[in-house]
């Protein structure tokens, strides 16, 4: 039997909705193995990130080693990170990876609104993990971080002017007010848009499911446009599905119907 592996490199959170195992949820549910290397611990409940504990770079390095000189790695996702040395031994990694798709999202902040990431790691992202990365999936506060720029839209446009040829920009963090979350693929065709009904209610972990669906997409050898659309499809399902276990945002699912 041969089943596609995917890379999660990505935080452990401990609520279950986000990280790395909404990364193993989503890849087992598109027929793809996970294997999941730590890029940090957190502290969190279901309302906010209290604590971001990262891994030290020399054991991570070690330990991406290892995984690599194994398996057969088909495709890399790559969530939240916690530390600039953490973002610096990802793009060393990336480096001698073999130029297997990688699937950036870029996690900046919890879903509560707590900042992940100060300016220096989000600077090193923008500099050095979007130009090795073949989508990164970004929401609008995201893009402009990474981008320098006041408008997202040509935050999108400049991080695929810094290598990265597709850059799927989410709208759950654009217009608030609008019945519609509107997500646009950027490449080099031009602009795909695609719209949704906006759910109730505030999620945790929605887009760790999107790029953990894009990524698994990809390793099964789908073309963009098809891993694009099914990861949405999936995602969105996921989200109307969506539970609250605990006292704060609810959470997707990502079991079977």
């Amino acid at each position: 039997m041969t089943v596609p592996v995917v890379l999660c490199l990505s935080g452990h959170d401990p609520t279950g909705g986000a990280g790395l195992q909404a990364d193993i949820e989503t890849v087992t549910r598109f027929g793809c193995h996970p294997c999941t290397v730590p890029t940090c611990l957190t502290a969190q409940d279901t309302r906010d990130v209290q604590r971001v504990l990262p891994q030290a770079a020399a054991e991570f390095r070690e330990q991406i080693a290892l995984v690599l000189s194994d398996l057969s790695i088909a495709a890399i996702k790559i969530g939240l990170l916690g530390s600039l040395e953490i973002a610096r031994a990802v793009a060393e990694i990336l480096d001698g990876a073999g130029g297997l798709p990688v699937v950036l999202d870029p996690v900046l902040a919890a879903g509560g609104g707590r900042s992940l990431a100060d300016r220096a790691l989000a600077e090193e992202i923008g500099r050095r993990l979007v130009p090795r990365a073949l989508v990164v999936t970004p929401n609008h506060p995201e893009a402009r971080a990474l981008a320098g720029m006041a408008d997202a839209e040509a935050g999108a446009r400049e991080l695929r002017a810094r290598g990265c040829p597709h850059v799927l920009l989410t709208g759950t963090h654009g217009d608030e007010g609008s019945p519609e979350v509107v997500n646009r693929w950027y490449r080099a065709e031009g602009v795909e848009v695609y719209r949704w009904p906006r759910l109730p209610g505030s999620y945790h972990g929605s887009g760790c499911t999107l790029a953990a669906a894009l990524a698994a997409g990809l390793a099964r050898g789908w073309e963009m446009e098809t891993a694009i659309r099914t990861a949405q499809r999936f995602t969105f399902e996921a989200l109307e599905r969506a539970w609250r276990p605990g006292r704060g945002q609810w959470l997707p699912n990502r079991r079977a119907p």
